[in-house]
């Protein structure tokens, strides 16, 4: 059973073989997978080494150049770590990249905090007109890039993780899907949380929307959703409440609650594995349960 980082070096290898538009830079992180496309392609793809300025320099260069970049390692080092080039060399230049992550809140607790990145989309969101796609499975991950890499010149930041759904869900890149309805509220599940949602709901009378794409932020597709009650719990898994300031938009014209359930902003610093984590930000089915209940209710 592969994974989210093993799709996109898959996907990535056969488009490098396609398209002679396409460049791929790294930063040491998954440079032995890209090693066969490497050889075949020396002149397009880069390994920078341990230098994530860099790596963002390079594919600002690269699109002002008329190619199509795509620019890869840990989340914490792709967005955090290089923030100025990101804003300068690609958004500030009015240049297009995609940015394919790996191990984004909690996928490696191991490596500590300096490998998590909970704050890399609300980061993402200080700079205009990023595509933000969050995918739940491989087999998203495998469309949403695709998508990525065939959206024009667009900024397009790709967040892979480990943490996956057990079964991909038929996305819409931009669209949010129904996943349940119900008339107690909606539900709004990003990514990797959507198996935990639907546990926690079990039974439960609310609305189940799925989000794999949250820039641009389905606001029509919330608003057909809420229906005459405007209560939404929204299930992310990086900093809590990141896309709550969106909720509030798309439905500025009416009465509505809020709950932001994902990552706290105190550090655990104990690290334990994936599940663990989970539970411990209360993310996991029993905890959101008793969360989305007790607002809803």
């Amino acid at each position: 059973m592969d994974t989210m980082r093993d799709r996109f070096v898959a996907v990535t290898t056969r488009l490098l073989d396609e398209d002679p538009r396409l460049a791929v830079v790294l930063a040491d992180i998954t440079a032995a997978a890209f090693a066969p496309a490497r050889e075949r392609h020396p002149d397009r793809v880069v390994n920078v080494g341990i230098r994530e300025q860099l790596l963002i320099g390079a594919a600002g260069g690269l699109a002002l150049s008329g190619m199509r970049p795509i620019a890869h390692t840990f989340a914490s080092f792709l967005v955090e770590r290089p923030f100025e080039q990101v804003k300068l060399d690609l958004t500030h230049q009015g240049v297009g990249a995609v940015l394919v992550s790996a191990a984004g809140s909690y996928d490696w607790p191991a490596g500590g905090r300096t490998h998590m990145s909970p704050g890399d989309v609300a980061l993402l969101d200080t700079l205009p007109d990023w595509t933000v796609h969050v995918p739940g499975h491989p087999d998203e991950a495998e469309q949403l890039l695709r998508h990525a890499y065939a959206d024009g010149d667009r900024n397009v930041y790709v967040r892979l993780s480990a943490h996956r759904n057990a079964a991909p869900v038929a996305v819409e890149p931009g669209r949010f899907s129904t996943v349940r309805t119900g008339s107690r509220g909606v539900v709004l599940a990003v990514g990797p949380m959507l198996d935990a949602v639907l546990a926690a709901t079990e039974g439960l009378d609310v609305t189940v929307l799925y989000a794999a794409t949250v820039r641009p932020f389905d606001a029509a597709g919330l608003r057909a959703a809420v229906g005459e009650r405007a209560e939404v719990v929204l299930v992310e898994p990086y900093l809590a409440g990141t896309s709550a300031s969106e909720v509030h938009e798309a439905l500025a014209d009416r009465p509505h609650r809020v709950l932001g359930l994902g990552v706290p902003r105190e550090e655990h610093r104990h690290y334990g594995s994936i599940p663990e984590h989970l539970a411990a930000y209360g993310l996991d089915a029993p905890a959101l349960r008793e969360r989305i209940g007790t607002f809803l209710w």
